[in-house]
C-alpha cells in the first residue's frame, strides 16, 4: 500500500522538509518537479535543501511538453508568425506564467534566446486567469500544457499552433512542432515530475523500487490516461537519467543567467 500527503506550499519547500525528517529506509519517498532539481537551484541563493546532497532520483514519472497557445482570433498561425513581429517590433510582445522562474516561463525565454528576440514576461497568480489572458488576447501566447490550457482550447478559446516536443504528439497528430511552426530547429521545452528517496539509499532498495514504478507505467490503463493528460514515459537506465538531470540543470543555469533572474 501507498499513502500519498501532501504537503503543498513555499515552492514544495514545505513538503521537502517533512520528507527530510522522514524515514530514510526507502518507505519515504517525494515526488518532485524539475524546479525543485534544476532551476529552483539557480534561482535561489540559499535553499532549504540540497538537490544533490539530499536526494537520489530513482525513476521519472512523466514528461510533459508544452503547447505554444494563442487566442482564437489571434493574428498567430504558426511560431514564425510570433518570431517575425517580435524581431519587427522588440518589447512589444508579451507572453505569460504563474511566477517566475516556473518551466513555462523559461520555456518562452528559451524560445526568445535562441530566436534573438526581446518579448516581455507578466506574471498572473493563477494559471485560470494566465489562459483566460491568453484567450481575450490580453497576452499574446503563452506556453500550457493539455491539463492547464485545454479547456479553454477545447471551449475554442484558444488555439494550440506548436508543440514544445522534438515530434507531434499522438492526442494532436495537428499540431505541428516548433521547428515545422516557423521557430527554431532544436528547440524542446517540458516539464517533468520525478520519484526520489533520501540520498544514500541502498542501491538494491533503489532497483526495487524503480522496477515497481516502471511496471505500474507500463499498464495499459495508465499509458492510456498519460496520453489523456498529453504525458509521456520517458523509461531510461539510472545511469541516462541522471546525466539527463544534469544536462537539464546546465541549459536552466545558462537562461537564468541570461535573463538576470532571482527569487532572493
Amino acid at each position: 500500500p501507498v499513502i500519498v500527503e501532501n504537503k503543498p506550499g513555499a515552492n514544495g519547500f514545505i513538503a521537502i522538509d517533512t520528507f527530510k525528517r522522514g524515514a530514510t529506509d526507502g518507505h519515504d519517498l517525494i515526488q518532485l518537479d524539475n524546479a525543485h532539481l534544476v532551476i529552483y537551484p539557480h534561482l535561489f541563493k540559499k535553499l532549504p535543501y540540497d538537490p544533490v546532497k539530499d536526494f537520489d532520483p530513482i525513476a521519472p514519472l512523466f514528461k510533459a511538453y508544452f503547447f505554444v497557445g494563442v487566442s482564437a482570433n489571434s493574428k498567430y498561425k504558426t511560431v514564425g508568425d510570433i518570431v517575425a513581429d517580435a524581431k519587427a517590433h522588440p518589447g512589444a510582445l508579451n507572453y505569460g506564467s504563474w511566477s517566475v522562474g516556473n518551466p513555462v516561463h523559461l520555456g518562452a525565454a528559451q524560445l526568445e534566446a535562441m530566436t534573438q528576440t526581446q518579448m516581455t514576461h507578466v506574471v498572473y497568480k493563477e494559471t485560470s486567469m494566465l489562459y483566460t489572458a491568453v484567450a481575450n488576447g490580453e497576452l499574446n501566447f503563452a506556453l500550457g500544457t493539455m491539463a492547464t490550457a485545454g479547456p479553454l482550447q477545447r471551449a475554442g478559446k484558444i488555439r494550440f499552433i506548436a508543440i514544445t516536443s522534438p515530434k507531434r504528439h499522438p492526442a494532436f497528430p495537428d499540431v505541428p512542432t516548433v521547428a515545422e511552426s516557423g521557430g527554431p530547429a532544436g528547440y524542446e521545452a517540458t516539464g517533468w515530475t520525478t520519484i526520489a528517496a533520501p540520498r544514500g539509499l541502498p542501491k538494491a532498495v533503489q532497483e526495487r523500487i524503480q522496477r515497481d514504478i516502471e511496471a505500474a507505467l507500463a499498464e495499459p490503463d495508465i499509458r492510456e490516461r498519460y496520453v489523456t493528460f498529453g504525458y509521456d514515459v520517458f523509461p531510461t537506465t539510472k545511469e541516462q537519467y541522471m546525466g539527463f538531470i544534469s544536462a537539464e540543470s546546465a541549459k536552466y543555469a545558462a537562461l537564468i543567467k541570461r535573463f538576470n533572474l532571482s527569487l532572493d
